[in-house]
């Protein structure tokens, strides 16, 4: 192990035992002066080995399939010798299940809700830089959903949607020609004259370093926004 090519990065308060499983073994402790001081900063925590490979920055956000193990730490904040292996150690993957896995209705996406937001977030960085390269993308939280409707004119047990909007929040990693780059921030979508025979209009916006609630109160806003405009537009 080149311990020289190798971020810290410490977790406190005990919690993180237990972290990655069961795959526990003990190793000699290196004398690398960069783990040895996280680890006197995390007493009865943990020190994550982080693989330069995929992430640059150990400060910010770090995939979970970046993180090779963990050091375990003791109350005094010495490293203990039992080292947690990652069984998911490698290429970061995309996560949109807290996108999919609420029951929330997404039918307004189309038939794969997933690879629609992710077309949409390239679609909004490839409009700033052409040549963005999205390497992955994880939804952080459970998105805010808006749906509203009216009652159907033939039926009144029958809601009809007519405008639906999202807001997500994300953090990706993205190439382009100066190197690659970890984004933090939220993704929101909404979308207008969702029945038939009206036109349909979207609209994305693409806010980088700001929060869910953040984009949650400006969510009431945008899905109105896009009433009096024509087409697609992306900022």
């Amino acid at each position: 192990m080149r311990h020289n090519a190798v971020n810290w990065a410490g977790n406190g308060g005990g919690g993180n035992v237990g972290r990655f499983g069961s795959r526990n073994r003990r190793k000699g402790i290196p004398n690398e002066p960069a783990l040895l001081a996280a680890a006197a900063e995390n007493p009865g925590g943990s020190v994550a080995e982080i693989d330069p490979t995929y992430i640059d920055d150990p400060n910010g956000y770090v995939p979970p399939e970046a993180i090779r193990g963990a050091w375990l730490v003791d109350s005094s904040g010495k490293l203990t010798g039992e080292y947690q292996e990652n069984p998911r150690h490698g290429v970061p993957q995309d996560d949109f299940s807290k996108l999919t896995d609420p029951d929330h209705w997404l039918g307004w996406l189309g038939d794969d809700p997933a690879t629609a937001v992710r077309k949409g977030i390239e679609d909004s960085l490839r409009a700033q830089v052409a040549d963005a390269v999205v390497e992955w993308v994880k939804i952080l939280e459970t998105p805010r959903f808006l749906t509203g409707g009216r009652r159907h004119s033939e039926d009144e047990q029958l809601m009809l949607v007519t405008r639906a909007a999202l807001a997500a929040p994300f953090a990706l990693s993205v190439r382009t020609t100066h190197g690659r780059s970890i984004l933090l921030g939220v993704f929101s979508w909404a979308a207008v004259n969702l029945s038939p025979p009206e036109v349909r209009k979207d609209r994305h916006w693409f806010d980088l370093g700001v929060g869910l609630d953040w984009a949650g109160e400006r969510l009431q806003g945008r899905i109105y926004e896009i009433d009096g405009e024509d087409g697609t537009a992306e900022r």
